[in-house]
């Protein structure tokens, strides 16, 4: 007996649902509400790295590589994650004849760091050794062919503790945990 009062309640259920759908439909649907939105906070930006010296996978220009002053181009930082601290940067390139290279390894650039000028050196920010051996930016320079050139900005949730000299295997180790975005430029450069 409760069996046939469930069905008969669901087929009530059921009836109203498809009376309502069908006066529903007949005054528009959706369209013909008027709903005001509610004011939210405007929308952050995404985590960006930019440079007003090439667009991303351009080529990275002359001055900045081997074949010129061998400085670093200038960077932009927009979008900055919540809580940032600090930021850890590299250059890479993924091309290189014996594996990647490293071109820079920079970190503990402090966490209000909007703009990172073309050959600064960052007061207070470390750097690591590259896959030439040596500290500090180390340009484009292949061998042969296009080469990509990746510059990797991590924002951080403090500075870390690691020595200038360090390696990029050693990076990558005190990175674990403290990571709150990752952003990424690409330029491309061949001689």
């Amino acid at each position: 007996m409760k069996r046939k009062y469930i069905i008969i309640a669901a087929a009530g259920i059921l009836a109203f649902g498809v009376i309502w759908w069908q006066s529903w439909q007949s005054i528009g649907g959706p369209k013909d509400l008027k709903i005001t939105p509610t004011p939210t906070a405007e929308k952050k930006q995404d985590f960006q790295l930019t440079s007003s010296a090439f667009d991303p996978y351009q080529k990275i220009p002359v001055k900045y590589t081997c074949d010129g002053a061998n400085t670093n181009p200038p960077l932009t930082i927009l979008g900055v994650p919540d809580g940032t601290k600090a930021f850890a940067l590299t250059m890479e390139d993924p091309d290189a004849p014996n594996g990647t290279f490293s071109h820079w390894l920079i970190w503990n650039i402090p966490g209000d760091v909007k703009e990172i000028p073309s050959g600064d050196s960052l007061a207070g920010a470390t750097q690591g050794t590259t896959s030439a051996g040596k500290p500090g930016y180390y340009g484009p320079c292949p061998p042969s062919g296009i080469h990509r050139y990746f510059f990797t900005l991590y924002a951080l949730d403090a500075q870390i503790g690691l020595g200038s000299g360090a390696k990029k295997s050693d990076l990558d180790t005190v990175l674990v945990g403290h990571i709150l975005g990752e952003t990424r430029l690409v330029g491309v450069y061949s001689r």
